[in-house]
């Protein structure tokens, strides 16, 4: 793994995350355009084999390629104006393919003169109209093979822009996806030489149609490739709205490519000429000058590319989720299911399973850093996830599993990472064989626990025991280990319903009476399976300042039994920009 931050870049071993190699990449003092003179690392891709990284360099964007340890780094330079932005804080994106580097960054400091380019590699060097799209942020790209039709392959660009309809109830701004064809190299000498010939775009659609409420700006992708058949690849997006609600949408390539390939252009009511414009040809300098007409002043496609629930998004949240990735993971059973990893503006990363059209939220695990996540890499391998932030990176187990101390609970968290089982007697990584029901939670798949255990696991957590005062406020609280399950009291023969507070279930007692002493037990259940979570036991005490005292030393122990485990995490005080590489 590369790391990539202000003038350096690591190397990393993804096994212990040990630095391998350091680069330094100074900034050049005579080429900088403004003070400080900083490089910082802005890409970093695998090209040809090699490792290619820009930086901003000054506001002189420029690029190199990484050798190895014993050649330290190339004094060969390139320029990497379009390639890198002026200034490190800019939008921009990158993607390698096959050879080909295709890059989105401003040519300007101001951020302006933003395109989508193929800017460096063995094919022709191909920019954007500049009509085609207003003041973009670019979120990312994606190449999607064919291995039966390599010349019909496209790369696919998301991005959000402007809305140029400037009525006041119009939405700002809208969310679309373009393609561009891989063999596309430019129009002829006389006419769209080094322009996109095949370049299109379509408006992305999450929201809920029938009321005409729709999430308008686009975050972050990720692509979830099917190498069986390119038409399933799943592209999971997350959007946000002006209500600070965040929606996550799905669509597949193949829905897109219906939108490309069958609706009208918007604006143009003429006969569509052959061939179509956007269709992928082995020579697009031959392309007639009709169908490179229509590409340049029609690019938009009529139809709206609506997601695969259609009538809702897959799933809403009052969270501010900033990056997204998919993980497709094999359980006990031997069936795939994908796991949705998202990260949040405070730092949390939250595991949620697509379960047909229904997400289940599996856990929710707060880092060290309360900040916003930058970027995440995911290592499906290894199960685990690198997380990025201004200032550090961090990993995260996505297979930690002792959270869960039976069966039942190991089950009723439908965490397909997770399996119980019987021959170590614990929740562990999944391995076939294992007892796990990701599809319902159900935990009559747990076998009959012999009596002793069944006595450990019915008598529930110790319990705590507080000594308080007549008359004085008091709260209990338990920690939720589970979003799914209903909690609540059990004093004496009564049954209280929960007061939920973020991740905690509390309950209040105004002021104490004799009535109040006594047994406290928080109980969650779920699919029919009851456990006692948290247990008090409160007595009375007619000493005012020692009541006084153990009041405020129950008040906080009742925070700290409450509090939320946090896995354990690996720092690195590194930079802001994480690169995995296949080997």
């Amino acid at each position: 793994m590369y790391v990539g931050g202000k003038e350096f870049v690591l190397r990393l071993n993804t096994s212990s995350y040990q630095i391998i190699e350091n680069y330094t990449l100074t900034a050049d003092p005579q080429e900088c355009e403004e003070d400080p003179c900083e490089n910082v690392i802005t890409v970093i891709e695998e090209l040809d084999g090699k490792m290619f990284v820009c930086g901003t360099n000054g506001q002189r964007p420029q690029c190199r390629t990484l050798q190895s340890a014993a050649q330290n780094y190339s004094l060969e330079r390139y320029d990497g104006l379009g390639i890198s932005p002026l200034i490190h804080s800019q939008n921009s994106l990158s993607l390698t393919v096959e050879g080909d580097l295709y890059a989105a960054a401003p040519m300007n400091s101001d951020g302006s003169s933003l395109q989508f380019r193929r800017k460096a590699g063995t094919r022709t060097h191909v920019w954007m109209y500049n009509s085609w799209v207003l003041e973009p942020t670019f979120i990312g790209a994606s190449w999607v093979k064919r291995e039966d039709d390599p010349d019909n392959e496209k790369i696919y660009v998301f991005f959000r822009e402007k809305n140029s309809d400037t009525n006041p109830d119009a939405e700002h701004f809208i969310s679309r996806v373009a393609r561009v064809c891989k063999v596309d190299e430019g129009g002829s000498k006389r006419f769209f030489q080094n322009m996109w010939t095949t370049f299109i775009k379509a408006r992305l659609v999450c929201g809920f149609p029938d009321e005409s409420l729709y999430f308008n700006r686009l975050q972050d992708i990720y692509v979830l490739h099917d190498h069986d058949n390119w038409n399933n690849s799943r592209v999971y997006a997350i959007f946000t709205s002006s209500w600070n609600y965040t929606a996550i949408c799905i669509y597949t390539i193949g829905m897109i490519e219906d939108v490309f390939e069958n609706s009208t252009f918007k604006g143009y009511d003429k006969e569509i000429p052959t061939p179509r414009p956007g269709k992928c040809v082995k020579n697009t300098k031959n392309l007639p000058l009709a169908t490179v007409n229509v590409v340049r002043d029609y690019p938009e496609m009529a139809n709206w590319v609506h997601s695969v629930h259609y009538k809702a998004p897959f799933y809403v949240s009052t969270y501010n989720y900033t990056k997204i990735a998919v993980d497709r993971v094999r359980g006990a059973d031997n069936s795939t299911y994908n796991v949705l990893i998202l990260a949040t503006d405070s730092g949390k990363i939250h595991k949620v399973l697509e379960a047909g059209s229904k997400p289940i939220v599996i856990s929710e695990t707060q880092l060290e850093s309360n900040s916003t996540v930058q970027s995440i890499k995911l290592d499906s391998n290894k199960r685990k996830l690198v997380v990025g932030f201004l200032d550090s990176i961090v990993t995260v187990d996505l297979q930690k599993c002792d959270h869960s101390s039976s069966c039942e609970d190991c089950v009723l968290a439908q965490d397909p990472y997770c399996a119980w089982s019987t021959t170590a007697a614990k929740c562990t990584a999944t391995a076939l064989g294992y007892i796990q029901n990701v599809t319902t939670g159900s935990p009559k798949v747990c076998p009959s626990r012999d009596i002793q255990s069944r006595i450990k696991r019915e008598a529930g957590p110790l319990c705590s025991v507080h000594s308080v005062p007549l008359d004085v406020p008091f709260y209990l609280s338990c920690p939720i280990d589970s979003y799914h399950a209903e909690y609540s009291w059990k004093h004496k023969d009564h049954a209280y319903p929960c007061l939920q507070m973020k991740s905690h279930c509390l309950h209040l007692i105004p002021s104490l009476t004799l009535e109040h002493y006594g047994n406290y037990q928080c109980v969650s259940r779920e699919q029919g399976y009851a456990k006692v979570v948290k247990q008090y036991q409160l007595q009375c005490t007619t000493t005012t300042a020692t009541a006084e005292i153990e009041n405020t030393q129950k008040k906080s122990n009742s925070l700290n039994n409450a509090s939320q485990s946090v896995p354990q995490v690996v720092w690195l005080t590194l930079g802001l920009l994480l690169a995995a590489v296949e080997r």
